[in-house]
């Protein structure tokens, strides 16, 4: 079996300081893929994957771009074409998840959610669009979550703005498709990350209303594995699809 399936692909994934991104962005290099690692604020957090990505053999680098803003993300798929020449797998992972009772939501707080996760994606992958139609192999990834499907309380904006992206996922598999660009969403559950600053709760509420049936919380590795499958050859005649990764605690058709 390949151990490294994605060579001489480049992959661009949002959020990847931390967490499932990070773990998303060492899987990828680790399957041969050159990485560019994006952060919005948090350089030393991105620049710690990146060279995390080079002690292991592999390429990566590191693009500092706030996804919701169009001119700093065109920019950043700029540099990722000069320096690589090329984008085949986009992974949209950027995300708000903190929680706040829907009485008491902010209209603020309601578009943060939307904009860093569905104008975010819509931004990265319409920027990247010309790249993957070159790549004759494009993918796209959207990282959704356990809560699109079952819902949860104080979540309001993070539940619609996941859910959207199951839609745009769907939408464009089919527009996309004549390029031979496959578009999938995961949706992880229940999942043992590390969760601080404004864009998550420490211990979100709906956590202790799942119980999976494999008794334990997934990996952020488990999550990354997922991606790396979609986004190589045996991913190739899987498009528009939702894939749940919650050890059971949803068992979505």
């Amino acid at each position: 079996m390949d151990s490294t399936p994605l060579k001489g692909k480049v992959a661009l994934v949002t959020g990847a300081g931390r967490n499932i991104g990070r773990a998303i962005a060492l899987a990828l290099a680790d399957a041969g893929a050159k990485v560019a690692v994006n952060v919005r604020v948090s350089r030393d957090e991105g620049q710690a994957v990146v060279d995390k990505i080079a002690a292991r053999g592999g390429h990566a680098l590191l693009v500092v771009a706030d996804v919701t803003e169009r001119a700093e993300v065109d920019a950043m798929i700029g540099s990722i074409s000069k320096h690589f020449g090329r984008l085949d797998i986009v992974v949209n992972n950027a995300a708000v998840r903190h929680e706040a009772a829907f009485a008491d939501l902010s209209y603020a707080d309601w578009r943060a959610a939307q904009t860093v996760c569905v104008d975010g994606a819509f931004h990265c992958t319409q920027a990247a669009l010309p790249l993957l139609r070159g790549s004759g192999a494009g993918t796209v990834i959207n990282i959704s979550g356990l809560t699109a499907q079952t819902g949860a309380a104080k979540r309001a904006h993070v539940v619609t703005a996941k859910a959207a992206l199951g839609g745009l996922t769907r939408a464009l598999a089919h527009e996309l498709a004549e390029f031979g660009i496959t578009v999938n969403c995961v949706s992880p559950g229940m999942i043992d990350t590390v969760r601080k600053g404004s864009s998550a709760t420490a211990k979100p509420e709906h956590h202790a209303r799942h119980n999976p049936l494999l008794g334990r919380r997934g990996h952020s590795e488990e999550i990354a594995s997922a991606v790396v499958w979609l986004a190589g050859p045996g991913g190739r005649f899987t498009t528009g699809q939702t894939l749940h990764i919650n050890g059971g605690a949803y068992l979505g058709g």
